[in-house]
């Protein structure tokens, strides 16, 4: 049986949860609000789910992008979902900000300058909050 990281750990601070998937703050110094909306089961391609749970994954994501406009304002958002190294469905949500270590490129790509995008000491809560807040709504 192959082990896999995103099935046996949290893979950061949990923000969000329900029985379908989880939303997480994860530890990324250089990109701080980097969350990732990570299914619950171990599937690989979001076309491995029926379009109610494609749907719904989705709804997800769009709360988590909605909750970083609203808790950090950044420039931009980036969606993304690979599972080239753990193919376990999961997306990444990530803030970008004109002077973020890697803006314009991709999180992933060449390093432009040193420093961080500061961030609220309590955005972990303020996130979780807006999240609830969002979803709550969605699903009601």
């Amino acid at each position: 049986m192959t082990v896999c990281p995103i099935c046996d750990a949290s893979g950061g601070v949990v923000l969000w949860q329900d029985d379908f998937c989880r939303v997480i703050l994860a530890d990324e110094p250089d990109h701080p609000g980097f969350l990732r909306v990570i299914l619950k089961a171990h599937v690989k391609e979001m076309t491995d789910l029926p379009p109610g749970d494609q749907q719904r994954l989705m709804q997800v994501v769009l709360a988590a992008e909605s909750a970083l406009r609203e808790v950090m304002a950044p420039d931009k958002v980036n969606l993304a979902s690979l599972g080239n190294v753990v193919p376990h469905l999961h997306w990444h949500v990530i803030p970008r900000f004109a002077g973020d270590p890697h803006f314009p490129n991709a999180v992933w790509g060449e390093r432009k300058r040193q420093a961080p995008h500061p961030a609220p000491a309590d955005l972990d809560a303020r996130l979780a909050a807006s999240l609830s807040r969002r979803l709550a709504r969605a699903t009601a």
